[in-house]
């Protein structure tokens, strides 16, 4: 499967990325620094293991001194082994809970931003952001428990051990002088290809999420059309092409490691010749020879590691790339943007719970969603917003939930609300889209999302209000029977009366629908108007309505065209007044 060769992340976009992951170190509290000294003491004790050992090998071997006589400095090596590997375990659960407290605070950070940009303005298809939000989280762990007390490791470490090398032999300690510089060369010269590739992984990583979740969502429709095993295939393609950018990952990554060892066994060799000759030469005792010989692996082992974990650098940059927007973005809304949006005003006797003031909203691409909105929204009625498709209908919408921010304008809100911050006023209001959400939980738990305290008699009157009774009775648990994902369960009439139920429960000032009333049978669309006209008694009740019954039912109706308000009034005074309201009707073939 052919793709457009990507490009290569710029070295300004890699600094970026780094100075990214930088900023996230300071979430591992002391566990980071932890890990360091504690690997650092672990592998400072090889200096005492090694000298223990060429002492015992000299003695019995060289000094014929039987083994026995040597239990005092058998005891003590088997003492710094233990302590070794004590501080090792040490180490590796610092390391854990290093990373793990980043992760827990990314996936905080990402969640706040998710919920702060909303629904409106999420940067990402919603596969793309669950696997940046579990994957890419994921993908952090190797950078923090392994790569960066490495790096730190890589300079103490092997400068600690080559002080003894040099007090024992400085040819030695020469030769891994100059050896040990070729290590991190050839695994940044290696490494630097596992770069572009990683960033081809996510994005078909990425890829291949949406997709799946768009055939999953739509299997339905493609089994009706005899399309589900042509798209199999095409999930089968990008799988394909995952599997090859995978592989193409790990190719690198064990050429790396190969290219390492092989320079640090060849270092080593050297290291093993040069004190071979000079020991056959009598030039050098055999317990300083060996000690050094000892102590070569162990230098070359943090550089070693370094290079096996490069490739979890590549990872975590490429991951936190596709975090990075949401985090950017997070700090977008909040309370300066809020107070620039909202107003508050004196609630008088007969004032409108809600005014809107020249709202005008633009998006990213300059496509125009609001242009110079002047509207009122009055306690206690039901006000219908009608409109072609792209008229601004869903663009005041989010608005009115917080999730656009304004250019220009304000919507003045009554003090009573007493309103501080932006989630603060979204406790304020109800969105009920035209699919609502459904939890895959129980019926009183969906419920509860409304009202946490409602009691069960309180549920078992709302869902009798809304035509859920019957079904209900018929289900063994009651309350208790679970839904699946999405009302897996119910029909999607059933669906739509649990959400209005939810609704029912939840004290919100400002109810806003869309389409409340589509694919309902009549019967279940005047059921559904009645609770409408129930709902709107102490509150505002504002709804996108494309339905006949349900503009007749309306207090008034505001026609929107090009993000404007083009008229305000009832039913009847618009078809008189408003050829536009009328020749709406007629293209949409609204009948009575």
């Amino acid at each position: 499967m052919s793709e457009a060769p990507s490009t290569a992340p710029t070295e300004q976009s890699r600094k970026h990325w780094q100075a990214a992951l930088r900023a996230l170190k300071p979430h591992s509290g002391q566990w980071l620094r932890a890990t360091v000294l504690l690997s650092w003491l672990a592998g400072s004790l090889l200096v005492a293991q090694a000298w223990l050992l060429a002492q015992i090998v000299q003695r019995v071997v060289f000094e014929a001194h039987v083994l026995a006589e040597q239990q005092g400095f058998l005891w003590d090596l088997l003492a710094i082994i233990v302590l070794r590997a004590a501080l090792v375990w040490a180490a590796e659960q610092a390391a854990f809970e290093a990373a793990a407290q980043v992760k827990q605070a990314v996936r905080a950070e990402l969640m706040a931003g998710v919920h702060a940009l909303g629904p409106a303005r999420l940067p990402q298809s919603h596969a793309a952001l669950v696997t940046t939000l579990v994957e890419g989280v994921e993908a952090l762990d190797a950078y923090y428990a392994r790569y960066l007390p490495t790096l730190s490791l890589v300079v103490w470490l092997p400068l600690s051990l080559l002080v003894f090398v040099l007090a024992s032999d400085w040819v030695s300690a020469l030769i891994l002088l100059i050896t040990a510089p070729l290590i991190p060369l050839f695994m940044v010269l290696v490494g630097r290809g596992a770069e572009r590739r990683n960033q081809q992984q996510w994005a078909s990583l990425n890829r291949l999420g949406s997709h799946l979740l768009d055939v999953i969502q739509g299997l339905t429709t493609l089994r009706l059309f005899n399309a589900s095993r042509r798209e199999a295939r095409a999930v089968a393609a990008l799988a394909e092409q995952y599997r090859q950018r995978s592989m193409a990952v790990l190719r690198i990554a064990f050429l790396s490691s190969f290219v390492l060892e092989f320079f640090a066994t060849v270092s080593i060799a050297i290291v093993a010749v040069m004190i071979g000759f000079r020991l056959y030469f009598g030039e050098m005792d055999f317990q300083y020879g060996f000690f050094v010989l000892l102590l070569a692996p162990e230098f070359y082992l943090p550089l070693r590691n370094l290079g096996t974990h490069y490739h979890a650098r590549m990872q975590a940059i490429a991951a936190i790339e596709q975090m990075d927007g949401l985090r950017v973005l997070a700090a977008a809304p909040g309370t300066q943007a809020f107070a620039a949006t909202f107003r508050f005003i004196d609630a008088l006797p007969n004032a409108p719970r809600l005014r809107l003031r020249g709202l005008q909203q633009r998006y990213p691409d300059g496509r125009i969603g609001l242009d110079g909105v002047d509207l009122e929204l009055q306690r206690g009625e039901l006000l219908a917003i009608v409109g072609a498709s792209g008229a601004g209908k869903s663009s005041l919408m989010q608005v009115l939930l917080g999730f656009l921010p304004l250019q220009q304008g304000q919507i003045e809100v009554s003090h009573s609300l007493t309103i501080e911050h932006l989630s603060a006023w979204q406790q304020h209001c109800l969105w009920l889209p035209q699919q609502p959400w459904i939890a895959a939980a129980s019926v009183a738990d969906n419920l509860r999302l409304a009202d946490p305290n409602v009691t069960d008699a309180a549920m078992q009157a709302v869902l009798a209000r809304c035509g859920l009774s019957e079904w209900l009775a018929g289900r063994p648990l009651g309350l208790a029977t679970r839904i699946g994902e999405g009302g897996q369960a119910l029909s999607g009439g059933q669906a739509h009366a649990l959400a209005l139920a939810r609704a029912l429960l939840k004290p919100a000032a400002l109810v806003l629908l869309d389409e409340p009333t589509a694919h309902l049978d009549a019967a279940r669309e005047r059921a559904t108007i009645e609770i409408l006209r129930e709902l709107k008694r102490d509150r505002c009740v504002v709804v996108i309505a494309h339905r006949l019954d349900m503009l007749r039912a309306a207090d008034r109706i505001a026609l929107m065209a090009d993000g404007k308000v083009q008229a305000v009034g009832t039913h009847a005074a618009l078809l008189q007044s408003s050829p536009a309201y009328a020749a709406l009707l007629r293209a949409a073939a609204w009948q009575a």
